[in-house]
């Protein structure tokens, strides 16, 4: 799911406790934990929705439910899914932590693009991920995609425009 940066800094607040969705079917299940820039939001609740009340719509940051109406996709059944911020990211805690033998068997299984990408992003902090993606030929999303990868491993620091090394990839290129 998307969300407004505006919109997560309130569901971080516990302003934000619903969000309105028209899916074709439901993309997200009860349980369901998202990492986002202000943390991990979990899914408590699912449920399709003939309608949208006074009460739920202020719960989701409108006025009123027509606001609601007034921004949502033409089409499809409304999905009413209720979150909270479940905790931090622990990527963050992740970039901290120091590599270990373990992590470096996973690079080594991954490939050696993840020392490439994990060169160019320290060489090249704040380029376009088109940019870095061009200069290894690759394609933009697929690119993204991998550099996602190594986020996930704490190794990379996803910024407004590029990225950046965290302290664990700086870590992890001075121990190759």
């Amino acid at each position: 799911m998307l969300f407004r940066p505006a919109d997560l800094s309130r569901i971080a607040a516990g302003e934000i406790t619903l969000v309105f969705r028209r899916w074709a079917k439901a993309r997200v299940k009860v349980g369901s934990r998202m990492k986002t820039p202000v943390g991990v939001l979990e899914v408590t609740a699912v449920d399709v929705v003939e309608s949208i009340s006074a009460a739920e719509a202020q719960a989701a940051g409108f006025s009123t439910p027509e606001e609601i109406y007034a921004v949502l996709k033409p089409r499809g059944p409304i999905h009413r899914v209720a979150l909270h911020l479940a905790g931090p990211d622990p990527r963050i805690a992740l970039r901290e932590t120091p590599p270990d033998e373990a992590l470096f068997a996973r690079l080594g299984r991954m490939g050696p693009w993840t020392y490439e990408y994990l060169t160019a992003i320290g060489e090249r902090p704040e380029v376009r991920a088109a940019d870095l993606a061009e200069s290894f030929g690759r394609e933009w999303l697929d690119f993204k995609r991998d550099v996602r990868r190594l986020k996930e491993l704490g190794l990379t620091v996803s910024l407004e425009v590029g990225y950046r090394l965290s302290p664990r990839g700086e870590a992890v290129l001075r121990g190759r």
